[in-house]
């Protein structure tokens, strides 16, 4: 599982950017240093609940947000598994088409 810290890292930068915020433009309008918003998204620092809301408010987002995790790793693996099986399936079938075509032509030169 992934640790709160990351997911709150990871969140924080993604609802950034989607602002189009620079660090600096963030902390301005939470009224924090950016220094202190770099130290947040290196996870060296986890803020308090009190800084949790305002940096929420100032992303234009509910708090909770800050903590949706990420879609799960089975719906990744699952859309990878059925990208795999349909190109083994692609393969298996033109090799087969082309095995069936080199029979043909061999047949038919005897």
């Amino acid at each position: 599982m992934t640790d709160i810290r990351e997911v709150l890292t990871a969140n924080l930068k993604e609802n950034r950017r989607k602002q189009g915020l620079t660090q600096e433009q963030l902390a301005e309008k939470a009224d924090v240093s950016a220094h202190y918003i770099a130290i947040i998204e290196t996870c060296k620092a986890f803020p308090k609940p009190e800084m949790l809301e305002r940096l929420a408010k100032a992303l234009d987002i509910e708090t909770h947000q800050l903590f949706a995790l990420p879609p799960g790793t089975d719906e990744v693996f699952e859309r990878l598994e059925k990208n795999v099986v349909a190109t083994i399936e692609r393969v298996v079938a033109k090799s087969i088409k082309d095995a069936f075509a080199e029979e043909s032509k061999a047949k038919g030169k005897t």
